[in-house]
């Protein structure tokens, strides 16, 4: 095998482990791009090709993620993670995109330090040990540990207390569409947990919240009017994997938005929408057409 044949073989795991570091398929790609050009500098394969990778790739994507910061304080409105969009994962692949990288983890993962969600993807996501983190992130071993285990707690404080399966999400997700779809605000207020949140992102181009909306009856009526706001043609959709998990990709005045939900205990507690063309230039088609085409109405809403 070439050296360019292992890396290829290798460069799905390293694109996953630096998207879950930093939250954006374009950066993570140019992460493992700049890992490869390394390692061909480099002359000869090292002895544990994958291993001196990971340390490669996890540096790059720590640095990457410190200067990313800074620009994400200047984001205009709502800073959310680029989406995955496709297909159900592999089950070899559930581990990185089921609960620990859904997009409500991402969210919370961008509260930690750079190091620590470093150590806590790196270690809890991956399973790396703690020497291998350590080499990561410049720390000692025991560093290491105490930076995966303060991001622990922080992540356990964030998790969903009754974490729907794909098959409860799914049918959350389809009652919520069918809600929208029909109008009917009273059914869209039930599937929505009281305390529900709305993000939106459209970045510098494209009008969306500036702030998030709380609570069902609000957060209800917000959906209700994007959806009249689509005018004559209205708002339609594909039923979609969004990082693992079932979600919508919606389209209205040829601007597409894809749309993460988290939901716990039967309800949604939380709607991610992204529609800066920037962080959707990845996503391609999918299928299972889903009709949200409700009469247009003069109010001004801005998921």
């Amino acid at each position: 095998m070439t050296l360019a044949d292992a890396f290829e073989a290798e460069r799905p795991r390293l694109e996953r482990l630096a998207y879950a570091t930093l939250g954006s398929v374009a950066e993570a790609e140019d992460v493992v791009q700049d890992a490869w050009l390394r390692l061909q500098r480099a002359g000869e394969a090292p002895r544990d090709l994958a291993a001196w990778l990971t340390t490669v790739v996890s540096r790059l994507a720590l640095d990457a993620l410190g200067s990313a910061r800074a620009r994400r304080e200047q984001y205009v409105g709502e800073w959310l993670p680029e989406p995955l969009v496709g297909a159900a994962p592999d089950p070899a692949d559930r581990v990185t995109l089921d609960e620990e990288v859904s997009f409500a983890m991402l969210r919370v993962l961008e509260a930690l330090s750079p190091a620590e969600r470093t150590a806590f993807v790196l270690h809890d996501v991956f399973g790396h040990s703690f020497g291998e983190v350590a080499d990561a992130v410049g720390r000692s071993p025991q560093a290491a540990r105490q930076l995966a285990s303060r991001a622990r707690r922080h992540v356990q404080a964030g998790r969903p207390r009754f974490s729907a399966t794909p098959g409860e999400q799914r049918e959350v997700v389809a009652a919520f569409a069918a809600a929208v779809a029909e109008g009917d605000l009273d059914r869209l207020v039930a599937v929505l947990d009281p305390d529900v949140t709305l993000r939106s992102d459209g970045g510098p181009s494209i009008p969306s919240l500036r702030e998030p909306i709380q609570g069902a009856p609000q957060v209800a009526g917000t959906m209700l009017g994007f959806i009249r706001l689509g005018g004559a043609g209205g708002v339609t959709g594909h039923h979609a994997q969004v990082n693992g998990r079932p979600g919508l990709v919606m389209w209205s005045r040829g601007i597409r938005a894809v749309v993460a939900f988290a939901v716990d205990e039967g309800r949604v507690t939380a709607i991610d929408i992204v529609r800066n063309p920037d962080k959707l230039a990845h996503v391609g088609d999918v299928g299972g057409e889903l009709a949200l085409d409700l009469p247009p109405r003069d109010d001004d809403g801005r998921p």
